[in-house]
């Protein structure tokens, strides 16, 4: 064995020295594991190397098994029977997708991305990724190598694809925070803020990919624990999504040199924060989006052709993962003196685990071998043969002619042990906000200040400033930007490109996130959350039909039965959800243990529970394609949906020091039934632009809208359909019922609307005018809403920093 290899004293090892060993070296294994390990090694009658332990912390580690979602669960909710499930994902998401059966998926949880058809020629890939605990300690840094990692995801998905669009959602503290509140060993939320837009701006414009759609989200809970979701579409030959590997194809890296940035990243993201993490800064990755440009270069050009077998991303545990991961049914073979270097005094259990930036792994046969370097070459792309797939079903690791690593792939990938663990879910009780027009002694009250400011909030108000970061009209094909309107600066539901330049046929990609109902029930944040995404692909011009959704789910620590109960509730919300709107899942992840402790008080603190919904949707003719802006004087606006009293965990009870307990419902059948009407009615031409309802409910839209289009409007409430006794103003005002539309139809369509519309509930709400007045009067006949278009739309671009 070589001397710069060291042997890992576990065989004799007690509990508590098995604890030490996982602790001390970042593993994040518990105890059942670490056992398991003990166990395997001693059969083989000698101690593990570090090469070795350090492969299987990553291979087993939560980030990249993601062995909450595979665990049994023994599950107790609100005093109801227990019920035990055999794993979240199998359960809930998988047959989901297995139950729907589209016969467009292509390929579902079995690649780096999702893919489904898009036309004779190309498919596309889809792919959301987190980068929630390197973005806490390093925000520029992991930020933007987690934008370059989803990319790589698409680049590494079946023989690789060309990335088309990156998308963003980010959830930070609030912006305004006083330091002195700040917790221990944390950046403050404006930091983390400029670093994350920065990271993904810089990465993402120099790669010249257009970043087109996202979301930005602020929550007291997330200032340790900030999210970072990055996604990328991307384009592939309908004859590249097949990969295989074959015993002698050679085991070639193409890319970034290899340092020690990023070691331990996988399992670093698979504990908790404290406030000693910030000192762990080794474990961010460096990025350099330019050589990871030359890479796309060269690998789509050998891709075409045919030079390379199969191809994945050195992602989470580095070389570790690649060749383990592709070498899984055959084996394979890898001396990592071959590897090049950024510096020397590397370890070869550092080499091997490093998760340095901008490098793939490619099967290559060895024929091909000198045509691959060839275009390398002339892309000033290195190119490294490391060693071979062999027929041993074993991962055997050499440094210098000595083994260091000598692992059976049926122990690394299959000899985890299943995780049995506890969940619970009751719900909670909150107080309720009364009606502030059933106040007593409140006569004719006036809702105008209440609306300035929920747009003035931060959830709610302007993304421009970060928006404008992005180039979005790189490579031509964007069709609906994230802004729109008169002035270019309203709010898009959704983003809408063209693939293939010279093509009708579009793609719309959205998204709907809610952690805000959580709090009150996460069944129905998840529901919330898919209805969310498909309102925004309907409301630019999609269908039910061709659109797929991904998962993001990110959590605190699922080891507390709480939390855990929490994951369940919204993972059986989307089961139902998804098979009831017909909408499969195609990708998704994971990112659990978002919980900051403080070592000093022991105070512990989660982030909301926050589910991430990603669309996709082909489209036929992006000629059809509506945008949310008002477009003329005398147009009809109509409310689309039933309004409830549903105002749990709304951001008008929020603005109030409220949660409450009527959190927004999905009914399915009616939503479902709303949204392939309205979609048909936009497709047919009758209406003119359209704007879902959600945070702040029909005032803000409708102030939205307005503002957008640069015109006025002059509405009533007398007609909003509800699904129930609700009358108070603000109720019908604010409530963020799911599953509604504002719409905007000229006045020669509007019977041909109405009848069209016919079995749906609409309500006639009033006209677009050319003055700049926005006025809303109530059921009594008085106006709650009395202001004008540039007073809403100053309080709408009130800076998020400010």
């Amino acid at each position: 064995m070589s001397n710069t290899v060291k042997e890992i004293e576990i065989l004799n090892a007690d509990d508590a020295e098995l604890m030490r060993i996982s602790r001390e070296g970042t593993l994040s294994l518990n105890l059942n594991e670490m056992k398991t390990i003990q166990t395997h090694f001693g059969t083989l009658g000698r101690n593990p190397t570090d090469v070795e332990i350090e492969t299987i912390a990553q291979t087993w580690s939560e980030h990249c098994v993601h062995k909450t979602f595979k665990s049994i669960i023994r599950y107790s909710e609100d005093g109801k029977a227990p019920e035990q499930i055999d794993g979240l994902f199998p359960t809930y998401i998988q047959r989901a997708t297995e139950d729907i059966a589209k016969p467009w998926c292509v390929s579902v949880f079995s690649d780096n991305a999702g893919i489904i058809e898009f036309d004779e020629t190309f498919n596309l890939v889809f792919k959301v990724e987190t980068h929630n605990h390197p973005s806490a300690i390093e925000p520029y840094g992991g930020a933007g190598t987690g934008i370059g990692g989803v990319i790589r995801d698409s680049l590494g998905t079946g023989l690789g694809a060309k990335p088309i669009l990156n998308t963003d959602i980010f959830c930070f503290g609030m912006p305004d925070m006083p330091y002195t509140e700040l917790p221990k060993g944390t950046l403050h939320p404006k930091r983390v803020f400029k670093g994350v837009v920065a990271g993904v701006r810089d990465y993402g414009n120099r790669m010249g990919i257009p970043t087109a759609n996202g979301a930005i989200l602020f929550d007291s809970r997330y200032t340790a624990n900030p999210l970072v979701f990055c996604g990328n579409v991307g384009l592939i030959p309908r004859n590249r999504c097949e990969k295989s590997v074959e015993p002698g194809d050679l085991v070639v890296a193409v890319g970034g040199q290899t340092g020690r940035d990023g070691i331990h990243g996988a399992t670093f993201s698979s504990a908790e924060l404290d406030d000693t993490s910030e000192s762990l800064g080794s474990v961010v990755q460096i990025g350099n989006p330019i050589m990871e440009k030359k890479i796309v270069d060269a690998l789509l050009q050998a891709r075409d052709r045919n030079l390379y077998r199969s191809i994945t991303d050195c992602g989470a545990g580095g070389f570790s993962s690649a060749v383990g991961e592709m070498g899984e049914h055959i084996g394979a073979e890898v001396h990592l003196e071959r590897v090049s270097l950024k510096y020397d005094g590397l370890a070869p259990w550092e080499i091997w685990l490093s998760e340095a930036q901008e490098r793939m792994v490619i099967a290559v046969p060895p024929e091909n071998l000198s045509e691959l370097v060839a275009i390398c070459e002339a892309e000033f792309v290195e190119a490294t043969v490391l060693g071979t797939f062999t027929d041993t079903h074993r991962l055997q690791v050499f440094y210098e002619g000595a083994i260091v690593a000598d692992l059976e792939m049926e122990f690394l990938h299959n000899g985890l042990p299943k995780p049995v663990k506890e969940a619970v879910w009751q719900p909670p009780k909150h107080p309720e906000m009364p009606s502030r027009d059933k106040e007593i002694g409140v006569e004719n009250p006036s809702y105008t200040d209440d609306l300035k400011r929920l747009l003035a909030s931060p959830n709610i108000a302007s993304k421009e400033s970060v928006i404008r970061q992005y180039d979005h009209g790189v490579q031509g094909g964007v069709v609906i930007n994230p802004l729109v309107g008169a002035e270019n600066d309203g709010p898009s539901d959704a983003c809408v490109i063209t693939p293939v330049l010279g093509s009708r046929k579009g793609v719309i990609i959205a998204n709907g996130i809610n952690p805000k109902y959580s709090d009150v029930d996460p069944y129905l944040s998840a529901a919330s959350a898919i209805d969310e995404a498909l309102r925004n692909i309907v409301a630019v011009g999609g269908t039910l039909e061709k659109t797929a959704l991904l998962d993001n789910f990110c959590w605190g620590n699922p080891d507390k039965p709480d939390r855990l109960g929490e994951l369940v509730r919204a993972a059986k919300a989307c089961y139902d959800f998804a098979t009831a709107y017909g909408t499969p899942f195609i990708s998704g992840k994971d990112s659990l243990y978002n919980e900051y402790r403080d070592t000093t008080t022991g105070e512990q603190r989660a982030i909301p529970s926050t589910l991430l919904i990603s669309a996709i949707c082909v489209i036929p003719d992006i000629r059809n394609a509506v945008t949310m802006d008002v477009k003329a004087p005398d147009n009809l606006i109509y409310v689309v949906g039933n309004t409830y009293a549903e105002l749990g965990g709304s951001h008008y009870f929020g603005i109030h020091g409220f949660i409450g307990n009527n959190a927004p419902v999905v009914r399915p059948d009616e939503a479902k039934r709303t949204m392939e009407r309205l979609s048909s009615a936009i497709n047919s031409g009758l209406v003119r632009s359209c704007h879902d309802c959600s945070e702040g409910g029909i005032g803000v839209a409708a102030a939205e809208m307005a503002f957008a289009g640069g015109y006025g409007m002059t509405l009533n409430l007398d007609n909003v359909p509800t699904g129930d006794e609700t009358d108070a103003e603000d109720y019908l005002l604010f409530s963020e019922s799911n599953s509604r539309f504002i719409v905007e139809v000229e006045p020669q369509h509007r019977d041909a609307y109405e009848n069209h519309m016919s079995d749906i509930p609409i309500g006639y709400l009033g006209t677009v005018t050319a003055a700049s007045a926005f006025v809303i009067t109530g059921k009594a006949g008085y106006p709650i809403i009395e202001t004008s278009i540039d007073v809403l739309k100053s309080a709408w671009q009130t800076p998020l920093h400010s």
